[in-house]
């Protein structure tokens, strides 16, 4: 994307007056699809309304899908989740794909390397994940021994082109007036100054934040009962795996369109 001449220090100050509408890339329609959790079933039907919605779009019209991490975990396929992200990265004639690490994908990654995780990634999700790539999960009261067998079982299981996607997630994408993160952003603090685990976890912080930055940020990570659109941040994680609804947001000029999918529609 062309640059605004500005540096990130200064698009990311609170800045005077009225805010002018907040615009997509000119010639991109954005897909940004908020927290999935394992719900490869409403993924499923998610991208096919995006897909329709994305063919219906003027020639000559990129199309671009950003999805905003927390892949795995709570829902039953976490597994089925991935495949579908890849086999529709590999549409590359039809649209691009842009992956943002979530929490969920950072502690499954620790947990590849390092099973003395297990304790904490337990307690949001870890063991359907381990199900759903054939692996048993370790009992309650487990061992760390057990901890070590289900990481040497889940390096076996892990298909190649899962570890790279994992290995390959990007903490930020930005597009145009908006800046696409898994949980939000350190008020006050320019881009470069945002730590990974602020990009990951941050919440109240940022959600109650009277400050207006020069970019909406668009993010997932805290669950709401509807998306929030608001002028100075997107909020798309709608509880998929407890609610049954998956939500998307197609940013296209200055417009704002939701795109959901709810279980048994």
């Amino acid at each position: 994307m062309p640059s605004s001449g500005l540096s990130l220090l200064q698009r990311f100050l609170p800045g005077p007056g009225r805010s002018p509408p907040a615009l997509a890339p000119a010639g991109a329609a954005l897909y940004v699809v908020g927290d999935i959790h394992g719900r490869a079933d409403l993924l499923k039907a998610l991208l096919r309304k995006i897909a329709l919605d994305a063919i219906r779009l003027e020639s000559g019209s990129a199309r671009e899908l950003i999805f905003l991490g927390d892949y795995v975990d709570r829902g039953p396929d976490s597994k089925g989740v991935f495949d579908l992200i890849l086999s529709t990265g590999a549409e590359r004639a039809f649209w691009s794909t842009t992956l943002i690490k979530g929490n969920h994908e950072q502690a499954m990654l620790q947990f590849l390397d390092d099973p003395e995780i297990w304790p904490t990634w337990s307690q949001f999700g870890a063991r359907e994940t381990l199900t759903s790539y054939g692996v048993a999960p370790p009992g309650q009261f487990s061992a760390p021994e057990d901890w070590a067998r289900a990481s040497r079982e889940l390096n076996r299981a892990l298909p190649a082109d899962h570890r790279a996607l994992l290995q390959s997630l990007q903490l930020t994408a930005e597009r145009g007036d908006y800046l696409c993160v898994h949980a939000g952003v350190r008020p006050g603090a320019p881009l470069e100054a945002q730590t990974e685990q602020d990009l990951l976890w941050i919440r109240e912080d940022f959600l109650r934040s009277e400050k207006r930055l020069s970019k909406v940020i668009v993010h997932g990570h805290t669950p709401t009962e509807a998306a929030y659109l608001g002028p100075h941040r997107i909020g798309l994680d709608t509880g998929a795996y407890a609610t049954g609804l998956l939500t998307a947001v197609k940013l296209k000029g200055a417009e704002r369109t939701l795109l959901q999918v709810r279980a048994g529609d």
